[in-house]
């Protein structure tokens, strides 16, 4: 049952973790939407404890995922921003506990464990979703009105790159990682850039897969290259690197009649990051000089970029937490078995990995 503010609904939210997932993306797009009350922070680090009541007055912090679930009568959804190692086993017991659950992305570190919990949240009659944030991304959300205008005509090759350059691991529970634990790239950025090529282009199959640990400290990998063949007949290559001096196009799609060429990352993580607002005026708009290109070589078009939109998952979800949660006919944000998919072709890509 849902809290009470004035005559409005709120969704009584935890958000467990307070890194970059919990403080960046999730704790901010919680507190600009007024179909949520922020309660309740969980993270064991005392810095991280310090930032969240400064940013967030009012909100109690706590220690873990543990004491959040001790909360379960007073709280209505639980946001779990942790490592991927501690997804399953706390998704679990929010579940069990009551609560809806947002995952953040990886879902889990196998598919069984993501079958296993959705089919859970089936039984217990709990809303459960993950947090693929990116499909809100700006320059995904160009590519998807390019494709729905046929603006390519058929497309044939999908490119699709995260790069970094980051040669030294900055987390403390990712330098310790192994793909056991949910650590490496391929987990991390890999998750996203999958999910877009399933979500354009339809199933797929992994024809061939690369994973490198570069870094001398990497436990799992931090250079992976996927080629996918989705049955729609798109062939997707998709590179995901912690180690890059030099990035690639975001996106390069090739299509019978055109192409279209993009660079740069969406702005919204960095602008939240630096402190702005999803409420601000100009949250989510993207520099002119980062419109992609469109058409052909001798003839092409600078297309500039849709406005990036992450708040759309929140707003999604408490549509259907409010019209009645797990029994409401409202779609989902993010539904669990897509993310599955994820995973699966994660495991064929570390089963067929070239190193």
């Amino acid at each position: 049952m849902t809290g009470t503010e004035g005559d409005r609904r709120t969704i009584r939210t935890a958000v467990v973790g307070y890194g970059l997932a919990g403080s960046v993306f999730h704790a901010p797009l919680l507190a600009a939407n007024p179909s949520y009350s922020l309660d309740v922070i969980a993270t064991s680090d005392a810095g991280r404890r310090a930032a969240a009541s400064s940013r967030f007055p009012g909100v109690e912090v706590v220690g873990d995922g543990a004491d959040v679930v001790a909360q379960a009568a007073r709280l209505d959804l639980v946001v779990l921003a942790t490592p991927p190692g501690t997804h399953y086993p706390l998704a679990k017991a929010a579940l069990e506990a009551g609560l809806d659950v947002v995952v953040d992305k990886p879902f889990a570190v196998t598919s069984a464990q993501g079958q296993e919990l959705t089919a859970l949240a089936g039984r217990l009659g709990r809303v459960l979703t993950v947090f693929h944030n990116r499909r809100w991304d700006g320059d995904f959300l160009t590519v998807r009105k390019l494709l729905a205008a046929q603006a390519l005509g058929t497309v044939t090759r999908f490119e699709s790159r995260f790069e970094r350059w980051s040669p030294t691991i900055a987390k403390a529970w990712k330098a310790h990682a192994t793909a056991a634990d949910g650590g490496g790239v391929l987990f991390d950025l890999g998750s996203h850039l999958i999910d877009q090529a399933l979500q354009l282009f339809g199933p797929a199959t992994v024809l061939h897969a690369e994973l490198q640990a570069r870094r001398s400290d990497e436990r799992a990998d931090d250079d992976v290259f996927l080629a996918l063949r989705h049955q729609s007949g798109v062939v997707s290559h998709l590179t995901m690197n912690a180690l890059c001096a030099q990035q690639g196009p975001r996106f390069r799609i090739l299509g019978s009649i055109g192409g279209f060429t993009k660079n740069g990352v969406d702005p919204q993580e960095p602008y939240i990051a630096a402190g702005g607002s999803p409420l601000d005026g100009n949250y989510g708009i993207e520099a002119p000089e980062w419109a992609g290109l469109l058409g052909r070589d001798g003839h092409l078009d600078r297309l500039p970029t849709e406005r990036g939109n992450y708040p759309v998952f929140y707003r999604i979800l408490a549509e259907k937490i409010l019209d009645g949660g797990a029994q409401s006919p409202l779609p989902l944000p993010v539904n669990p078995e897509d993310a599955v998919e994820v995973l699966k072709i994660i495991e064929r890509a570390r089963e067929l990995g070239v190193k």
